[in-house]
């Protein structure tokens, strides 16, 4: 991973991210918005589906969503120029399907202490994951993606994830003002 830092055009494509999953909240799924950008215009988005009623569908994540809208809409895009835009950082799932699919910067909002697979060592692993080049930045709008998995958490009628470690966690954070 580089170190970089953010830019107003992350928060500009985090803010797409984040009313992806308010959309997800409101439809009463987990929380998780995702947009892909070539560096000027959103070219796939997706929100997390699968959870609502505690249904536990654990593929349909946000990521992935978007991952498969572009590969529909723009299967030839070069996407070693792309930028994925995720409220929550991607798991071990989404992360390798991100490495594979040859985007080379992620920037994520709020930390999975759960499942987070950003910061995995990718040096034991094969090359086909190993030698990705990639880009991480974290912590984008943290707070504003943080109060919507506190709101979701809060709902006793959201099974997902429920007394779970990011659960517990995400509802300990403090409320900013």
């Amino acid at each position: 991973m580089n170190p970089e830092t953010a830019s107003e055009k992350d928060a500009v494509f985090m803010t797409a991210a984040l009313g992806l999953a308010q959309t997800a909240l409101v439809d009463g799924e987990f929380p998780v918005g995702c947009v892909i950008a070539d560096g000027d215009n959103v070219v796939a988005r997706g929100h997390r589906t699968g959870t609502a009623a505690g249904s536990g569908n654990e593929i349909d994540h946000a990521e992935i969503n978007a991952l498969r809208n572009l590969s529909g809409d723009m299967p030839d895009v070069d996407r070693s120029t792309l930028t994925l835009y995720c409220t929550m950082e991607p798991c071990l799932m989404c992360f390798s399907a991100i490495l594979l699919s040859g985007i080379v910067r992620i920037v994520y909002a709020y930390e999975d202490v759960m499942g987070g697979g950003t910061g995995c060592d990718r040096s034991g692993l094969p090359p086909l994951y190993r030698n990705a080049q990639l880009t991480v930045i974290s912590g984008v709008m943290r707070k504003d993606s943080l109060a919507l998995f506190q709101q979701f958490f809060a709902d006793s009628g959201n099974p997902y994830w429920a007394d779970s470690l990011l659960s517990r966690y995400t509802l300990n954070q403090p409320v900013s003002p």
